[in-house]
């Protein structure tokens, strides 16, 4: 599973080797702060008798809603949660330099924290969560780090696919692959293959992304439409763009509804710039290997608290 920190000098991925940190991180893990529609068709009296087959295919979904309802803390509301959960993992690097660690101790907590999240996320019904592993920037930063980094991302997957066909994880990679490691990019394919028909929740990671790049690129293939005859300039909308743009490969709901950003940092550092032109933003002091279930649960909260007018008056 993908972990990672944005515009940080090290990136909270996953772990090469647990038993090298697990012994430093053991008592130092403390925390570390920088300051109903359906239903009227079915007969209330005889619901199984007057509509067997329509009784029976509701039957799953509602258990299933159920028990996730059963695992949601007392004051979250499920008909109020978020649907897709953004995410920027900040702090690791600080996180690790303030106990006196590596700075792979750091990317060993920040692996841990996302997987936490990820099981949370499952069990409270939230269905896509997109974390941001690596910018299109962080190709800036020293070579040794880079290549670090590329080989942990690859062990990571290689390790997690079980996890994720198990958990029912989709697995789903956007940004520039064209730069990453030949291996990795192979990898990285097989694991989007082999858990495109998961369900239990979507789990997009940004690796080499840039949201600028991402909308420039948006424009390039409808402007080759245009060119080719299939699409006239005056008949483009936000929709034609949307299509072009790779957080599609979850067409339910491919904007975020809530996008977390922890160590105090107060940006969108290039990350989702259009999907989140009405994303709620929540910004924490909390650094990301920190960030535990209380966090979440202060974040969604948070959401469930607001009213989302998308421009609108509501009086």
């Amino acid at each position: 599973m993908l972990s990672s920190l944005h515009l940080n000098p090290t990136l909270n991925y996953a772990t090469l080797n647990y038993s090298s940190t697990l012994l430093l991180l053991r008592g130092s893990r403390r925390r570390t702060r920088r300051g109903g529609a359906n239903d009227s068709l079915v007969s209330t009296a005889h619901p199984a008798r007057q509509y067997p087959s329509l009784s029976a295919s509701l039957a799953p979904a509602r258990e299933e809603e159920r028990k996730e309802e059963a695992l949601l803390p007392p004051h979250l509301r499920p008909e109020s949660l978020p649907r897709h959960v953004a995410v920027i993992m900040d702090g690791n690097s600080r996180w690790a330099k303030a106990r006196g660690l590596p700075s792979s101790a750091g990317h060993e907590a920040g692996y841990h924290t996302l997987k936490k999240m990820v099981e949370l996320s499952c069990q409270w019904g939230i269905r896509a969560l997109t974390v941001f592993a690596f910018s299109s920037e962080n190709w800036t930063r020293p070579k040794m780090e880079v290549d670090f980094l590329m080989t942990l991302f690859e062990n990571v997957l290689k390790e997690s696919l079980g996890e994720f066909l198990r958990e029912g994880i989709r697995i789903c990679i956007i940004g520039d692959s064209s730069e990453l490691p030949q291996s990795l990019q192979k990898l990285a394919k097989e694991v989007v293959d082999k858990t495109k028909n998961n369900t239990q929740i979507d789990l997009i990671v940004a690796i080499s992304y840039s949201g600028r790049k991402e909308i420039t690129q948006a424009c390039q293939n409808i402007a080759q439409k245009v060119k080719d005859g299939l699409l006239e300039p005056e008949d483009i909308t936000e929709s034609h763009i949307e299509e072009e743009l790779e957080t599609n490969c979850i067409p339910e709901f491919p904007n975020p509804d809530l996008l977390i950003r922890t160590s105090g940092e107060l940006r969108l550092s290039n990350f989702l710039l259009w999907q989140s032109a009405y994303t709620e933003l929540f910004f924490t002091n909390t650094y990301w290997p920190d960030f535990g279930e209380a966090d979440y649960i202060e974040a969604l909260t948070s959401f469930q608290n607001r009213q989302r007018r998308f421009g609108q008056r509501i009086n």
